[in-house]
């Protein structure tokens, strides 16, 4: 094969999954499916992305919804296209309106940290500009799941199950009561095997496929978001939603080794990864699980987060630009910083001047890589009743502190978490990888590309391998599995590290690799929820 990436050893208990014709990787089998039966109708990998995207709101609503946001990288014609579907704040909303409501930080749950959605409009963008079937028949699974039901797989059950709890005991309002009525109808969360449905949702595909997402922005689902916001004094308005469209944008990228690795630009988290990459890629490395390997990578996500929340935001507010961020001078700058033992993250100066993920390819070589979100689990708790629509709280991350970068203004995009990510070498697709999980995700895509590039395992195998994550200061967690000779060496070494019985919390990713002169595809998906591929 013509990848270095790809003449690897097996190396995990599970083996990569190979095809020719066409894969889409996702947390859900079901979905996964959904894709592929788009394919196989005569859909290109854009199509399935777009239907595997709306079954999982379906299949998965404990991570996304239709009122999640979502970005995609998209592989076409040699080329690589960004598009960005996060939405701003309301127009209405502002540092003092919140504080004078009594709140010091926006509020996790509620009509506060709800901003505009953006995924509806992912879907109708993706495929007007890139689709071969009418989204219609793209959604058509996602529908049918909906009306009919479907039995809850493991990993599912159990996030529903938390979340309903958690939701129980926090979301007291008469807003939430749709929450519970659309996810909980008999008075609990669905169990492992059980049926759930959601004719409201199914509704809301139909409408949206049937007007191209134009009636969830200025027809009668904004109409109905509009008047349940003002019922309960939220700020999101019909105003709002009609104002919005999904953003196409120039992909980010850093080389490293050979391989241009690719996110999207801010305000999403992706520059994390790449500014990390960029630190490391000053050092060789003798082996995977090595402590000086270890050592490097923690110290590296730990300078580029510092810097990542400092200057991240808002494209149109950042005053810092990506490529200062990702000057040579300045990884220069942060390489440097990182010794023999365990530093305290700060930010430094640049040189002047709840989620799923999904990857997609067809025989044709297109390729996507996309994630959407409604942020922590279920998102606000708000459902507009009989829609089905979950409401996401992504504002919760923007700051009230009037100095702060990513400070909360009106009309504003905040500090995004979700990022996709995608591969290339010598201007040819290697393809779309991503680890889904908050802040988690920058972490998860450094450890993952490195452990394809630097140490040679296969797509199946880099997910499948131990993950650490840092949390804050010089506190790391890392998994049971992880190598405990290396984690008591770290420890000495300065690292606060916690060992992990819970895996859930690592981040669940999805790897496909294209090869340049066969077409051949491998793949690998999350060992840590109920992943699937789907190929032929």
């Amino acid at each position: 094969m013509n990848y270095d990436l790809l003449n690897y050893p097996y190396a995990s208990q599970r083996m990569a999954t190979i095809a020719k014709n066409g894969m889409v990787a996702t947390s859900q089998p079901l979905a996964a499916q959904a894709g592929l039966d788009i394919l196989k109708k005569g859909g290109n990998a854009i199509d399935a992305a777009i239907a595997t995207a709306a079954c999982l709101t379906v299949v998965e609503p404990t991570s996304n919804g239709i009122g999640s946001d979502a970005f995609a990288l998209v592989w076409t014609k040699g080329e690589l296209h960004g598009l960005n579907a996060s939405g701003p704040s309301p127009k209405t909303i502002s540092i003092d309106a919140m504080k004078k409501r009594g709140h010091e930080k926006i509020p996790t749950f509620g009509w506060e940290p709800v901003t505009v959605p953006g995924a509806p409009s992912a879907w109708a963008e993706l495929s007007k500009r890139f689709g071969k079937l009418p989204l219609t028949e793209v959604l058509e699974p996602a529908i049918r799941y909906a009306e009919d039901g479907y039995p809850l797989s493991p990993i599912l059950a159990k996030y529903w199950g938390r979340a309903y709890d958690r939701f129980k005991q926090v979301l007291s309002g008469e807003e939430f009561h749709a929450w519970f009525d659309t996810f909980a109808p008999n008075g609990r969360a669905p169990k492992i095997g059980e049926i759930w449905k959601s004719p409201g949702h199914a509704k809301t595909l139909r409408l949206i496929a049937e007007t191209n997402a134009e009636a969830f922005y200025r027809g009668e689902l904004a109409e109905a978001i509009d008047a349940y916001s003002k019922k309960y004094n939220g700020f999101l308005s019909y105003g709002d939603l009609a104002a919005y469209k999904a953003e196409w944008v120039n992909p980010i990228k850093v080389n490293y080794r050979g391989y241009d690795v690719w996110e999207i630009p801010p305000n999403g988290q992706g520059i994390v990864a790449l500014m990390a990459l960029n630190i490391l890629k000053g050092y060789e490395f003798s082996g995977k699980d090595t402590l000086d390997s270890y050592h490097k990578q923690m110290e590296a996500i730990k300078l580029a987060f510092a810097d990542g929340k400092k200057y991240v935001t808002d494209p149109n507010k950042m005053t810092t630009t990506v490529e200062q961020l990702l000057s040579e001078e300045f990884a220069n700058t942060r390489r440097n910083l990182i010794g023999e033992k365990a530093l305290t993250p700060e930010p430094g100066t640049p040189p002047s001047g709840g989620t799923v993920y999904l990857a997609t390819a067809d025989g044709e070589g297109n390729m996507v890589s996309f994630i959407q979100s409604n942020y922590m689990g279920f998102g606000s708790g708000i459902v507009v009743p009989g829609t089905g629509i979950g409401l996401q709280n992504r504002g919760h991350d923007f700051s009230l502190d009037p100095n702060h970068e990513n400070r909360l203004e009106p009309g504003k995009k905040t500090y995004h978490t979700i990022i996709p990510g995608f591969i290339t070498k010598d201007s040819e697709a290697v393809g779309p990888f991503g680890v889904m999980g908050g802040y988690m995700q920058p972490q998860g895509h450094v450890q993952v590309a490195m452990n394809m590039i630097d140490f040679h395992l296969n797509p199946q195998a880099a997910l499948d391998a131990p993950r650490w994550q840092w949390m804050e200061g010089k506190k790391f967690t890392v998994e049971h599995h992880f190598p405990q000779a290396i984690a008591q060496a770290l420890v000495r070494l300065g690292h606060d590290i916690e060992v992990s019985l819970d895996s859930g919390g690592f981040g669940r990713g999805q790897v496909i690799v294209r090869d340049k002169e066969t077409g051949v595809l491998t793949g690998g998906t999350e060992a840590r929820t109920d992943g699937a591929i789907a190929a032929w």
